[in-house]
């Protein structure tokens, strides 16, 4: 017979995890940040505030600032890196530039560390109010490597980063380190020599790859270094070492890692990967929690919302911290902090939503996203009345500057993006219209434009060479305003417009794992947008957007 307290606690697991209607406001739902938020890092200022950051690379603005009171419900309230004199993306690839910030808060100041690759490596930035202004960046050129991050302790501060092979000669390709300065927080500048804490990983005869993503927290007596390894795509993992005094050698957790998926079966039902780039933190309740990146695949390892911000809780064991994840997958759903209700008025980021945006306010949200540095504005809010009126300029996005392109994340699996435009052309270079977009040589552009003498639909595929022209269709009568629509699903991509009633599809089926990391490469996740461009020639034409409408459906939230 089963022992009545494993009867309980096995019934108890069963309802955690129970998909009914009625339960679901005791859960969160997994991703919290869903699409391409990638590299979580999270701090708060010991009044109840929690604030978070992410990786942004060539798109602008600059790392998204997230603030919570409950580590569940989650607002954007601004962008770290929101001016051009603060970062210059030109000429940046995609998947370039803003990599891996962090966020610390230390005596009333939040400090930003990150790093521009490709670029003039790492800096800080500073502010008062996390919202913003944030400062100019101040640039650490003896931090020589990626995701540096601050930790304060009592009388000295310091800054972690990955570095290279000790003496610069690695013993196998990947082979990293973590290294510390100590780090002057009045001058913002690293004191002394580097050291190094952790040379190639966990076990450097086993040769770990891609020592990254370095934490420091102290709790418990103990100084505790996380890292990840393994790199962020199906290998990533989180480990963690400590010591008793920060000066000393950190010893690694017998049982590392601490979070991982990269040992169950790829082919299990619902399966989130590539879990790692941790951060944790003390949730409201008291409790542990822990951010990091993982993703969802539709099939194997492609995916095309990008590596995304996970949620779960956090135990100490043995005074080590292991992520608790009620088994060995990550859920898409845990319990609520206790006290904590979900906040549906606030901008949805996760779970199966739908939104309109019709531009009418002064200024656009902060989830939208710019490809490299705006810096002069070509677009308006007030030009006319409830319209995002953009110039058709000669930037395009297989370039590498900034072209009139304005975009929202993809942020599930199966949906539909729509927009409506008012443009009118006589010249076959002018386009607007509907753009899905992983990276400057992959992606998919339904346009309006003009083809021998008649204003015509045009659908484009970006490559490696050429943008190759897919399908084409008349317009019979002139149409100044179309509409455009994208369907995703999983692997399946349709687009379609509408001048009257009735939507026409335009393309057939398309290759969505050509918008997929898999085969575009790259950190980034797909993108949809509006854009406009003249494709290398002076314009002076303008489209005139008057919505945007996002629809996500995915099959795993809608129980």
């Amino acid at each position: 017979m089963m022992n009545p307290k494993l009867f309980l606690s096995f019934f108890a697991l069963c309802l955690w995890f129970l998909p009914t209607t009625a339960q679901q406001q005791d859960y969160f739902q997994n991703p919290i940040l869903a699409g391409f938020y990638p590299d979580p890092a999270i701090t708060d200022d010991g009044n109840g505030n929690y604030y978070m950051v992410h990786s942004t690379f060539a798109f602008y603005p600059g790392i998204p600032i997230f603030h919570s009171t409950d580590l569940v419900n989650w607002k954007q309230i601004g962008n770290v890196l929101d001016r051009p004199e603060q970062l210059e993306l030109e000429g940046f690839g995609v998947s370039r530039a803003v990599f891996a910030p962090d966020i610390s808060f230390n005596n009333g100041t939040f400090y930003v560390t990150c790093t521009i690759v490709d670029g003039k490596g790492n800096f800080v930035v500073t502010a008062k109010d996390p919202a913003g202004p944030w400062s100019n960046p101040v640039w650490l050129p003896e931090v020589q490597g990626i995701d540096p991050g601050l930790f304060f302790d009592e009388e000295k501060s310091y800054i972690v980063y990955n570095g290279d092979a000790p003496n610069n000669e690695p013993l196998y390709d990947g082979h990293r380190t973590i290294r510390m300065f100590e780090f002057d927080k009045e001058n913002l500048k690293v004191k002394g020599e580097n050291r190094i804490l952790v040379n190639g990983g966990v076990d450097i005869s086993q040769e770990p790859v891609w020592a990254e993503g370095p934490r420091i927290y102290k709790e418990n007596g103990y100084y505790y270094l996380m890292t990840a390894e393994g790199g962020t795509a199906v290998n990533h993992t989180e480990v963690v070492y400590r010591n008793r005094n920060i000066d000393d050698d950190f010893v690694p957790y017998k049982n590392n890692p601490v979070l991982t998926q990269r040992h169950l079966d790829p082919e299990r039902k619902n399966p989130i990967t590539s879990a790692g780039h941790a951060d944790i933190v003390v949730g409201p309740d008291d409790k542990w929690y822990g951010v990091f990146l993982a993703v969802r695949p539709y099939e194997g390892d492609y995916y095309n919302t990008g590596r995304e911000t996970f949620l779960a809780p956090v135990k100490w064991v043995n005074d080590w911290p292991v992520f608790d994840l009620g088994g060995e997958e990550i859920k898409y759903q845990y319990p609520l902090p206790e006290g904590v209700e979900i906040n549906e008025d606030i901008f949805p980021l996760n779970g199966n939503f739908s939104f309109t945006k019709d531009f009418n306010n002064e200024e656009l949200d902060f989830h939208w996203l710019f490809l490299r540095t705006v810096k002069n504005k070509w677009y308006s809010l007030n030009e006319r009345k409830g319209f995002l009126v953009m110039e058709t300029r000669p930037e395009t996005v297989s370039g590498t500057s900034n072209p009139s392109f304005v975009a929202h994340r993809q942020q599930h699996l199966t949906g539909e993006a729509s927009v409506s435009v008012d443009f009118t052309t006589e010249k076959s270079n002018e386009k607007a219209g509907l753009l899905a977009f992983q990276n400057e040589t992959h992606y998919y552009f339904i346009c309006k434009s003009f083809a021998e003498g008649k204003e015509v639909i045009e659908l484009y595929k970006g490559s490696e060479n050429e943008e190759v022209l897919l399908a084409s269709a008349n317009l019979d009568a002139p149409e100044a305003i179309v509409e455009f629509k994208v369907e995703f699903n999983e692997d399946n991509y349709r687009f379609s417009y509408k001048t009257e009633t009735e939507w026409k599809n335009l393309g057939g089926d398309l290759d969505g794992k050509y918008l997929s990391t898999r085969v575009a490469g790259g950190f980034v996740g797909a993108v949809l947008g509006m854009y406009s461009t003249s494709n290398g020639a002076d314009s002076q034409n303008k489209a005139a957007f008057d919505w945007f409408k996002y629809t996500g459906e995915d099959e795993v939230y809608k129980n």
